[in-house]
């Protein structure tokens, strides 16, 4: 019988997010609610496993992880672009693609973003650990308002343009850049462009919305960092490694940020990472796109795939030239 591997539930919600019935009465399905420890337990853990439904930017699959998984034979993955998945090797093994979508037009991003930025400025995790201790405002620093300060987007692409929206409700001024904004697509977007530079200067609050490339790999650093204004947020929901990693913590350490994220270098954030005990952060744990509705239509359109591949009749194939 074909063996199925639902990888990354990490919230333990993919059997209620779609019905499994169909897939089960063809196919054996395995639920993987926990991260791998490394590649060779996930090689350990996947052999003999026919089809894998993955998570974008969870369990990384790199060339040297494919090749070790010689009985694979579908790669079902939610979205057409993640950069911890060798897409290449995965074809130069025949192993066919498919993607689901799930309808996912931003909203679920750019309004956690909104709401990091949001608890950020009124320090609402050191007020929520106050009330839930027994106490009251023992502990807890007064915010500010957003109201007339200054909003940053490093990138205004469909995330970064709602955000723009949602300051510009707030009564925030908003700036933007990327390498390919012009002042024209920047007005069309709800911004004003500035160099990155000049944007990290001015804002009270920088959000970053860049795809992670070569070129975006640690775009803002110890640099970029200072010329933050000194009590700034960043907010970043985009993708770890956008950021320095050792320069954030460092500067964070100093006192100088105040840092949202809902991202990391490594995922799940490891236990005794510095940013756990860091009192100016606001941390989730990589939930951009994890609402009800998304998850559904990833579950769901997943298993119409896996179906769909088992009859022979594969449907929302990714080709190299979709990526």
């Amino acid at each position: 019988m074909t063996k199925v591997a639902v990888l990354d539930d990490w919230q333990d919600i993919a059997r209620s997010s779609a019905d499994w019935i169909g897939l089960q009465s063809q196919a054996e399905v395995v639920f993987f609610t926990g991260a791998f420890a490394n590649e060779d337990d996930a090689a350990s853990r996947l052999a003999g496993f026919d089809v894998v439904m993955a998570m974008r930017e969870r369990t990384a699959f790199p060339a040297s992880l494919v090749r070790r998984l010689p009985d694979l034979k579908l790669f079902n993955l939610t979205g057409k672009r993640a950069g911890s998945v060798d897409m290449n090797a995965l074809r130069a093994r025949g192993v066919t693609i498919c993607t689901a979508g799930g309808g996912d037009n931003g909203a679920n991003t750019a309004e956690l973003a909104l709401l990091l930025m949001l608890a950020a400025a009124r320090g609402l995790p050191r007020a929520d650990a106050a009330i839930r201790a027994g106490g009251f405002q023992a502990g807890t620093l007064p915010g500010f308002e957003l109201d007339g300060k200054v909003l940053g987007l490093v990138g205004l692409g469909r995330l970064g343009r709602r955000m723009a929206r949602y300051g510009a409700v707030l009564g925030m001024q908003i700036v933007a850049w990327s390498r390919n904004l012009t002042p024209e697509l920047a007005e069309q977007g709800g911004a004003t462009y500035v160099p990155l530079d000049a944007l990290l200067e001015q804002a009270d609050v920088v959000s970053l919305h860049m795809v992670l490339s070569d070129s975006t790999r640690g775009l803002i650093g110890t640099v970029q960092l200072a010329r933050m204004k000194p009590g700034a947020i960043l907010v970043n929901t985009s993708r770890g490694p956008l950021v320095d990693e050792a320069a954030l913590i460092a500067t964070l350490r100093a006192g100088r940020l105040i840092a949202a994220l809902d991202v990391y270098d490594r995922e799940p954030l490891p236990q005794d990472h510095p940013f756990r005990g860091l009192p100016n952060t606001v941390l989730t744990p990589h939930l951009g796109y994890v609402t009800q509705a998304t998850m559904r239509a990833f579950h769901q359109q997943g298993i119409e795939n896996v179906l769909a591949f088992l009859r022979g009749t594969p449907i929302r194939v990714l080709h190299p030239e979709t990526r």
